[in-house]
């Protein structure tokens, strides 16, 4: 976790925000235990990225199956690492 995210970091989410390494942490863990267990995550594209913002375009479901939602993160780096993360959930997935 130290080596991706600042100790202060904050991971913004559609319904909540977290500060720190150990709330990121309990953050993630729940929505992954809120999916089915064959969820998969797979980038859409490559990550992008220029002074200091980056983006990732991702989908999540069945290994097989079509995406069941999709999705873009936005990371603001300091130093290297994440010092803010923003979920956003497209609509109606």
């Amino acid at each position: 976790m130290g080596e991706l995210y600042a100790a202060n970091a904050t991971l913004n989410e559609p319904e909540t925000s977290v500060i720190g390494h150990a709330s990121i942490s309990d953050a993630v863990t729940a929505v992954l235990a809120s999916l089915p267990a064959d969820f998969v995550f797979s980038a859409m594209g490559p990550a992008l990225g220029h002074h200091g913002i980056g983006r990732l375009r991702w989908q999540a479901g069945p290994p097989d199956g079509p995406s069941a939602v999709t999705g873009m993160d936005i990371a603001h780096f300091q130093d290297g690492r994440i010092h803010s993360l923003y979920v956003f959930i497209e609509p109606g997935t």
